[in-house]
């Protein structure tokens, strides 16, 4: 299993980031492995609005009331586990949507986080010590 932040599908969806073509390789390894943790979801909108424009985000929306997407709705647990992270890391201040992309990569037991943000997810210890994709691909 992968666990996919928004860093990431932020740049999956821009054609003209240079990381686009490795993080593709990354997910067609194992194109039924990955998800993405509900809390990625506003964030990614609001990105993906601001920044790449409307067509993008309206395909991009239009693949999550379909169904493309896998999304991992998570529970209390994972809200739980990111407030403790965060408490844990306060220096870092991660924030609630790294925090659930953490704690569901531990309830998963994920290999691998896929991210381009490693301030924050090259700096935390978490259980099972998943692999921060593509940095340690």
């Amino acid at each position: 299993m992968v666990v996919v932040d928004t860093s990431a599908l932020l740049a999956l969806m821009d054609g003209e980031n240079s990381q686009r073509a490795l993080l593709r390789s990354a997910l067609r390894a194992d194109p039924r492995g990955w998800v993405i943790p509900w809390a990625v979801l506003p964030e990614l909108d609001y990105m993906v609005a601001r920044r790449l424009g409307r067509a993008t985000v309206a395909a991009f929306r239009a693949d999550l009331a379909e169904g493309r997407l896998p999304i991992e709705w998570g529970g209390a647990t994972d809200l739980h586990r990111a407030l403790e992270l965060d408490r844990a890391y306060r220096d870092l201040s991660l924030g609630l949507v790294d925090g659930i992309v953490m704690a569901v990569a531990e309830r998963l037991e994920a290999r691998a986080i896929l991210t381009l943000d490693l301030r924050d997810f090259g700096a935390v210890t978490l259980k099972g010590r998943p692999a921060i994709w593509p940095r340690d691909l």
